[in-house]
């Protein structure tokens, strides 16, 4: 495992891609084995100050964990499988009707839901939009969709393949800006070069196709600098995890997911201590 990271973390500081604000995120079911993984990028401001936080399962409420900062979570899984991460996009006219839910929007889907569909019913039933961002969302029989609102309209992109990306661009809309997008055609490009090759499909290499999509540190903006803030690793069907902080191999994270629901603790976990 220790070969495994100090190489994903490699191939990320020689090919990182230099950007501004920005996210990406992969969803990846190897055809041959049927073993599911989920990678992001999570590029924001390096002083963030983000953590890991754990949360027990309690009455009809899953466990899961989730990561993010201002107790508000960005993304995360829960002890069903369920995955989901979120991306900024161009700004868009929210849906008639619909809004954001106020709270802890990430941290309240994943104690409710189990699959996909059980989300997109959540979404219709709460009436819940955003018009900023769309939602890459994942489960563990396979099935991934992209949620994105276009001028007043949800849109579901569902997973043409064996693999689902999402970076800053509206997939339904691209001419909306940010596109075309280098991180997005990186992460394609090698997927097909892994699944070309021959080459044994694990978390290592799955990990290794988002290699041009993260983000070195730099100043966004003067006096203050920007990057991918972490990347996660997901082997979801064996709920393995592993978090990479600031492209740091030396405070890197590795969680069982199942021993961390098992336990039903809650607990917290800062990235940078």
């Amino acid at each position: 495992m220790k070969y495994l990271l100090k190489t994903l973390l490699i191939v990320c500081l020689l090919l990182g891609a230099m950007g501004g604000h920005a996210c990406s995120i992969l969803y990846y079911v190897d055809a041959q084995t049927g073993k599911i993984y989920a990678v992001n990028n999570e590029d924001f401001w390096l002083d963030t100050e983000a953590y890991i936080q754990i949360e027990k399962a309690s009455g009809k409420k899953l466990a899961r964990m989730w990561y993010g900062w201002n107790d508000f979570a960005q993304g995360g899984i829960n002890s069903a499988g369920f995955f989901f991460d979120v991306a900024v996009t161009p700004n868009q006219k929210m849906p008639e009707g619909y809004g954001w839910t106020k709270g802890n929007i990430g941290d309240t889907i994943l104690s409710e839901v189990s699959t996909v569909d059980e989300a997109l019913a959540w979404m219709e039933q709460h009436k819940f939009a955003v018009h900023q961002s769309h939602f890459l969302m994942g489960d563990a029989t396979g099935n991934a969709v992209i949620v994105e609102w276009i001028d007043g309209k949800q849109h579901i992109i569902e997973m043409d393949g064996n693999a689902l990306v999402a970076t800053n661009f509206l997939i339904n809309a691209p001419e909306e800006g940010n596109h075309p997008c280098p991180r997005y055609d990186s992460i394609e490009d090698r997927i097909a070069q892994l699944e070309a090759s021959g080459a044994q499909i694990d978390l290592k290499a799955v990990g290794q196709t988002m290699a041009g999509a993260v983000q070195p540190a730099r100043e966004w903006e003067k006096g203050r600098k920007g990057g991918t803030l972490y990347t996660s690793f997901f082997d979801i069907t064996d709920m393995k995890m592993v978090l990479v902080p600031k492209l740091d191999n030396s405070k890197v994270l590795q969680l069982d997911l199942k021993a961390e629901f098992a336990a039903n603790k809650k607990r917290r976990i800062n990235l940078y201590d």
